[in-house]
């Protein structure tokens, strides 16, 4: 299965882009499932993976959430300012 993914702020830095696609083994992908991929790319986002939010298709979702194909998943790490 293959799902679109969003990285934003220090994410989108770390990985060096915002935008990927992301192949998920199996039909029963979960949001957490897309992170482990995303960490085994892009390894110095493994620190974030407590403190992200993350949506499917735009609704904030929670790790345990199913993913299917052509779904868009983004990463969202804490805001802080004023």
């Amino acid at each position: 299965m293959r799902v679109t993914v969003r990285l934003f702020a220090r994410l989108r830095e770390l990985a060096g882009r915002g935008d990927l696609d992301c192949e998920c083994p199996g039909d029963a992908a979960t949001v957490a499932d897309v992170w482990q991929q995303l960490v085994a790319r892009y390894p110095a986002l493994a620190p974030y993976e407590r403190a992200v939010s993350c949506a499917v298709n735009a609704e904030y979702a929670r790790r345990t959430s199913p993913v299917a194909d052509g779904d868009e998943v983004a990463f969202l790490p804490p805001v802080s300012g004023g």
